[in-house]
């Protein structure tokens, strides 16, 4: 039975995390704190990786966001490989909303649908969550095809790991905000023929129980 373990780690912690909606602004970089968590991120997966799928990390993607590329560099480094674009981890278009303080949106009624009912949702001027979903869970598909019996890194948003993990789960959409997907965590999907199997989720500390080989 082939597998693919992907390990998904959202970036690091950036100047406006906790305060505004980023989206695929540009020029967002990693804070200080943010560069921390990604080398601390490198450390554990390199300590941990012949206990992977494949004995070892063979690929290291991420999205074309530069705080995502600069958290998968330090990872990259410890394990040997080179970062990887793939576009379908791009963060969600939050469309008109970009930029806004999340202090403003809290107040919106359309927020209350965020929250609640995010399949019935589209950020105006930009890309509906049910988009977003389909969007990255045809990437991973597409990447597991790609590294049979090999594990895999992506680093990409919260949001869209939190689709995919949903997904992965088998949980409907409307509850994937009940999932939590820190800075810079770790979430392991094992990826069979017969089914994925959540090995972890928001992991910010030792991958040690995330054996698969």
């Amino acid at each position: 039975m082939n597998s693919t373990l992907v390990l998904f780690i959202r970036h690091g912690r950036t100047p406006t995390t906790g305060a505004v909606l980023p989206g695929r602004a540009a020029n967002l970089h990693l804070s200080e704190s943010g560069k921390e968590q990604a080398e601390a991120a490198s450390l554990h997966i390199k300590e941990v990786q012949e206990s992977f799928t494949g004995k070892k990390v063979s690929a290291v993607y991420a999205s074309p966001m530069e705080r995502t590329r600069e958290t998968a560099a330090p990872i990259a480094k410890a394990v040997g490989r080179r970062v990887r674009i793939a576009e379908g981890l791009i963060e969600c278009d939050f469309g008109k909303w970009t930029g806004r303080k999340l202090k403003d949106l809290f107040k919106l009624q359309d927020w209350r649908t965020v929250q609640s009912q995010p399949s019935q949702f589209r950020f105006p001027g930009g890309e509906s969550f049910a988009e977003m979903q389909a969007r990255i869970t045809s990437q991973v598909s597409d990447l597991v095809l790609k590294h049979p019996n090999e594990t895999i890194i992506c680093v990409s948003h919260a949001d869209p790991i939190k689709a995919v993990l949903a997904t992965a789960l088998g949980a409907p959409l409307d509850l994937f905000q009940r999932i939590v997907v820190g800075p810079c965590s770790v979430s392991a999907v094992l990826y069979t023929d017969n089914r994925p199997i959540v090995l972890t989720m928001n992991n910010n500390g030792s991958l040690a129980n995330v054996v698969t080989s």
